[in-house]
């Protein structure tokens, strides 16, 4: 019955923080999270700011104490609004009455948000003890494998990071995601790997050109007197950072992402 439930949640959040089945609960047997969870059916009617919003979940709260996803959507406006302590009692109350709904969520933002890195792996490595594919990020820019690799990456451990990005590469019927090999490349470029490096700089280029690539490119082709190619490369960063071209988040900074700035001083 557990495992039909978490099939729920696993649909239901994929695409965003989206509201649970209540007929799960129903199913199951769990009247309390039921009944909570049928009274804020309505909820998204209401801004997540509002007083209305965040009364209607503490209602549902007080029906149910454990009911996880009321946590997680009160969670978000404090995250929003740049309350990080709140959101983290609140999240952590998420993860602490709904691991398998939740440590993917919490793990991603420790690393989107915070740069708590460790943090984002430990998440993640709990998540892997409880389903076979931990999934994809809040946002679908990566699988959550990927960026278990890029958090080992920024703690130091390269060789680590690159095994586990190529192991999620490797995978059969695994589809790519936009910048895996970018942040792959960057990888080897660090461990002073050019010739991996190049590798999947080219292999990124086919699939979505980036700004970034190039730049990297260019310091490579520099590095090996390869004038030609340098200035090739060069030009075509700065050509694709001026039509748009590059690592773009609307919230934070991509990791390992390229400035202007950086292109033009090369």
């Amino acid at each position: 019955m557990k495992k039909f439930l978490n099939l729920f949640f696993i649909f239901t959040f994929i695409q965003g923080i989206a509201q649970p089945n209540c007929n799960a609960y129903k199913y199951l047997g769990d009247s309390l999270q039921y009944n909570a969870c049928k009274l804020i059916e309505n909820v998204n009617y209401y801004n997540q700011f509002s007083r209305e919003f965040q009364e209607l979940l503490d209602q549902s709260l007080d029906i149910c104490p454990y009911f996880a996803y009321a946590y997680r959507e009160k969670s978000v406006a404090y995250l929003k609004s740049g309350d990080f302590l709140t959101w983290k009692k609140l999240i952590d109350l998420a993860v602490k009455h709904d691991e398998l709904g939740n440590l993917d969520y919490r793990g991603w933002c420790k690393f989107q948000f915070f740069r708590d890195y460790k943090g984002a792996i430990s998440d993640f490595e709990r998540l892997e003890k409880l389903v076979n594919d931990i999934g994809y990020s809040q946002n679908g820019n990566y699988h959550l494998q990927i960026v278990k690799g890029i958090c080992y990456s920024a703690i130091g451990d390269k060789t680590e990071a690159i095994k586990i990005i190529n192991q999620q590469l490797n995978k059969e019927n695994y589809s790519v995601g936009s910048f895996d090999y970018y942040q792959l490349a960057v990888t080897y470029f660090q461990l002073k790997d050019y010739n991996n490096a190049l590798i999947f700089f080219n292999k990124q280029d086919k699939i979505r050109p980036l700004a970034e690539g190039n730049y990297y490119m260019a310091k490579i082709y520099k590095l090996k007197n390869n004038i030609i190619e340098y200035e090739k490369n060069k030009n075509i960063s700065l050509e694709y950072y001026m039509k748009g071209n590059y690592l773009f988040d609307p919230y934070t900074h991509h990791y390992n992402k390229v400035y202007l700035t950086q292109i033009e001083n090369l």
